[in-house]
This record gives structure tokens, sequence and C-alpha cells, in this order.
């Protein structure tokens, strides 16, 4: 999918299944596609494939099953987004790997090092995004905590490198949402409290941990903060 077209996909919630494991701790793929099945019968409209609540973390082989079975499981229902992280280049790895095995899109979390500088973590995200062709979005979480100028240059670093011709959606602390080539925006996790800041500045897209378990309830979440921010 390429950038434009997966942008045009957001607005609700993207959904961060969590990966089953069998009792010797191998993956449990046919477990992971049971449940993805059941999850897109909601109007999601992405998922998130070994993510913060997936295989990202166990090793990069498991990482691999583990966006293959999502994707499998999804079935073309929504778009796939693949979490990467770790360090630079294995970030630049999952990444490419991730576009070969057919996902949507490319959501790239911290380093593990906590509390790198501004300019580190500019050339960490940007060298993600110049590595593929892919819709890629940044992870702000935890000690990240960009500004709108920092997006800025990010997004005009994916966007000039020799992949990167489209710009990217990058999820961080800027309300240029509806605006053609500028970054997308997403609320971050969904937290009720500041859903509605969030919403009331064109946010209509948010990530959810929630609705592995209780779809519904997130979806509605996102309606009731879309309809009163709509009033106002």
């Amino acid at each position: 999918m390429d950038p434009k077209t997966f942008r045009s996909k957001l607005g609700g919630v993207i959904a961060f299944p969590v990966t089953p494991f069998k009792a010797d701790l191998s993956l449990d793929i046919p477990g992971l596609r049971q449940n993805l099945k059941a999850l897109v019968k909601h109007k999601l409209c992405a998922v998130v494939a070994a993510g913060g609540t997936g295989e990202l973390y166990r090793s990069r082989r498991r990482a691999s099953r583990g966006r293959e079975g999502d994707r499998r499981g999804v079935g073309g229902a929504c778009p796939v987004i693949a979490g990467v992280g770790f360090n630079r280049q294995i970030a630049i790895d999952l990444a490419t790997e991730s576009e070969m095995a057919g996902v949507d899109a490319i959501l790239a979390l911290p380093p593990y090092y906590p509390n790198a500088d501004d300019e580190a973590l500019l050339e960490y995200y940007a060298a993600i995004g110049q590595s593929t062709k892919l819709g890629f979005l940044v992870y702000s979480r935890d000690w990240v905590n960009p500004t709108p100028a920092w997006v800025q240059k990010l997004a005009d670093a994916v966007r000039t490198s020799s992949r990167g011709r489209t710009a990217r959606a990058t999820r961080a602390a800027t309300a240029d949402h509806a605006e053609a080539g500028r970054p997308a925006v997403l609320d971050r996790r969904g937290r009720r409290r500041q859903r509605p800041a969030y919403y009331s500045i064109g946010i209509r897209t948010y990530t959810s941990s929630i609705a592995t378990v209780s779809p519904k309830l997130s979806i509605e979440l996102h309606e009731v903060a879309a309809r009163a921010t709509r009033r106002r």
C-alpha cells in the first residue's frame, strides 16, 4: 500500500493485538489468526503487527513470524502496520523485511536506549523512514516527546530521501493533519483525559491496546469524541 492510500485509511482506531503463545512459549500462530479474525469483524482502521504488545522484543525471527501471522489473519480487512525498533540497523532491517512480507506501513518505536537527544532521534527515525517506500509512523511515547518543529524536520528528511518521495504519516504533537503533504497525527494511545484535546485540533485516529479485549468500546470512544468536537 502506497503512503497516500494508507493515509486515506486513517480515521478511527488502530489496534495493538497481543501475540498468543503455546505452553512451551513458542508462537501460537493459529491462535493469533483466530484472534485477528474476531478482531477485524469490527471497523478498525488498522492493526499493528509485532508492536509493543506483540513479538517485537522477543527476536527478529519471531517478530517476522508474528507479522506474517497478523497479515494472514487480517486477510485484507484493514491495513497491517509492522512495528520496528531496537536500534538503528535492526529497525532498518525489520522495516525492509516487513515491506517484502507485504505489510502496509511501518511503525517505528523508540530506540532501546533512553534519552537520546533530538538530533540523534531525528537521525534514527529518518534512517528508518528512508529505508522503505511504505507509510511511516513515529511512535512518540515514554521519553520521546517531539516538538512540531522536530516533526517537520523529520518529514522533510524522509520526503527528500531517494526512497521517500511521498510524505509519510508521522505521529507527534502537531495538528497539520488534513493538509496535503504534511504529517498526519494520531492520538497517543487514546487516553481518556487527552482525547478531547487531541480531537479538538482535528485528530481523528488513535491507537488502542484496549481494542484487543474490547474493540467495540474503543470504536465507541472514537465516535463519541468525534461527535463532541464536531458540535463545537
